[in-house]
């Protein structure tokens, strides 16, 4: 069994995730670049890739190549496509039943945003809109005090907002349906009048440009507003307002759960409304509530009753 057999059982194996597991385009892309890698070092090096030994010869190449993060995602794809291998049939013998692979990932925080820096930038946004002298000046900048909005009001993820299209808004209820990785629909709330009053000014401007486009964001050719521009628009009002800080969308939505935590709100609902299949996943911004760990100990604890002191 040769490459042309590895290049068809992977096609095979890339359709099955599309069409049956219904997994994220984006997520399917990885999976065929993690193959195409592992494919390249079996051929580099003259080894079978069904075999145990050419699996263990590419994890190990891969530790001296990028960061445990990006190896144990790398590891995953080979791991998931042998599993579906075995699975079909298509090889007795799963190679991967009997490797060991242990490593420890190092923890890394969440980066969130300050809340007077938040605060800092959506005023930026409104006194730029309020400044706009242009009819089509007024209509971006509307838009881009929106963005700011919702990233931070519902905690989406980058992707999920510029490709939520306006018939996902319930304007009566404020509830945005929105489709997560993997499909995967939740239903979140917009609770706050001033940004309720922001998307009804927003979707009233919007729907005074012609465009058959149904995306909620558009840029001035009226196509779906691009991830890029939107991480552009933030970098440039950051920048603009004073914040030294390099704020990217999705440090919105660490700052959404973080906050929210700091608010004792219970970590069941932060996962629901960010869209976590696991709750494990939502459990990494436990560790960031620092502010929320200092306001406990300053306040609540029994040392702080006791009179003893130099």
């Amino acid at each position: 069994m040769g490459n042309i057999q590895f290049d068809l059982e992977v096609n095979q194996y890339l359709n099955f995730c599309f069409h049956r597991k219904n997994l994220d385009k984006k997520t399917i892309k990885s999976y065929s670049i993690d193959l195409k890698q592992f494919e390249n070092f079996n051929n580099q090096n003259n080894l079978e890739w069904r075999c145990k030994s050419a699996i263990e010869s590419y994890i190990e190449s891969l530790h001296t190549q990028f960061n445990p993060k990006s190896v144990k995602r790398k590891i995953a794809s080979i791991k998931a496509f042998f599993h579906y291998l075995e699975l079909e049939e298509i090889l007795e013998i799963n190679p991967f039943h009997k490797i060991q692979i242990k490593y420890k990932e190092p923890f890394i925080l969440p980066k969130t945003i300050p809340l007077k820096n938040i605060e800092t930038i959506i005023s930026f946004a409104y006194l730029n809109y309020k400044k706009a002298n242009t009819n089509y000046a007024k209509k971006t900048r509307l838009r881009n005090a929106l963005i700011l909005e919702l990233l931070f009001a519902t905690g989406m993820r980058i992707s999920e907002l510029c490709s939520l299209k306006i018939e996902q808004i319930d304007l009566t209820e404020y509830i945005i349906k929105i489709y997560g990785k993997g499909s995967k629909e939740r239903l979140i709330q917009i609770c706050n009048h001033n940004v309720q009053e922001l998307l009804q000014k927003y979707i009233k401007e919007r729907a005074q440009d012609i465009s058959n486009n149904d995306y909620l964001l558009i840029n001035r050719l009226h196509n779906r507003l691009s991830e890029q521009s939107v991480r552009n628009m933030i970098t440039n009002y950051a920048k603009q307002s004073g914040i030294t800080l390099h704020i990217t969308p999705h440090m919105f939505r660490h700052s959404f759960a973080t906050l929210l935590l700091e608010e004792d709100v219970d970590i069941r609902y932060i996962q629901q409304m960010l869209g976590h299949s696991s709750i494990t996943t939502t459990q990494i911004y436990t560790h960031t509530s620092i502010n929320k760990q200092k306001s406990i100990l300053t306040i609540k604890h029994p040392r702080n009753n006791l009179n003893i002191g130099i």
